[in-house]
């Protein structure tokens, strides 16, 4: 599986810093800290390592702000990407010498709406959520839902881009840049034909 999701603004990260030694870390704690930094064994046979968690709002340039560090570039990145490169400033800066850093992206919304079950913002615990499995959580399709033509739209660069997918044709569903969805994706499920308007274009309830 080669999909890796890239951090995308209004992401909640949870970024963990592992040390032997808790006052180090400490430092690396912000006001959100679970854990406290204290000592924990996963096995008899282990070393003691301290670690805390962090929580962190990703903000509408890309950036988290990340104790003595700053205001830290990561939008775009993967969550690999970013325990990386806090990683590596940790022991190049001579900070935490031993330092093993881990971010996972906490949750993400997505909105679904249009023929469904039970249209409506999903807030999703993880770091992968497909198409199909947002459908599912919304219920799924009614009887009258166009399958030929979901769209999903997305904000790419400050611009709104549609996604058209075919439902029914399964390689062109797992081949499309939107099969994983990604922070504020929504979902539009158009309605059977026969109860739009006529005349009316599957981009009309986009315009602001």
């Amino acid at each position: 599986d080669h999909f890796e999701l890239q951090v995308q603004p209004d992401d909640q990260l949870a970024i963990s810093v592992s040390s032997k030694d808790n006052e180090l870390i400490s430092r690396f704690n912000n006001n959100t800290l679970i854990g406290g930094g204290n000592n924990s064994q996963t096995g008899t046979n282990t070393v003691n390592v301290s670690s805390g968690v962090s929580y962190f709002q990703v903000n509408k340039d890309g950036n988290i702000e990340f104790p003595i560090f700053g205001t830290m570039h990561v939008g775009g990145m993967t969550t690999g990407e970013i325990s990386k490169m806090i990683q590596k400033r940790m022991i190049d800066e001579g900070y935490i010498n031993d330092a093993v850093v881990n971010t996972k992206i906490m949750s993400f919304k997505v909105t679904v709406m249009g023929d469904v079950k039970n249209p409506g913002p999903q807030t999703y615990q993880g770091e992968r959520l497909t198409i199909l499995e947002a459908l599912g959580k919304a219920g799924d399709l009614t009887n009258s839902a166009y399958r030929n033509n979901v769209l999903v739209i997305r904000e790419e660069n400050g611009k709104r881009k549609a996604y058209e997918i075919n439902l029914l044709d399964n390689q062109a569903v797992f081949n499309s840049p939107a099969y994983y969805l990604q922070q504020n994706d929504v979902v539009y499920v158009q309605p059977n034909k026969s109860q739009r308007v006529k005349g009316s274009t599957s981009y009309t309830w986009l315009s602001v």
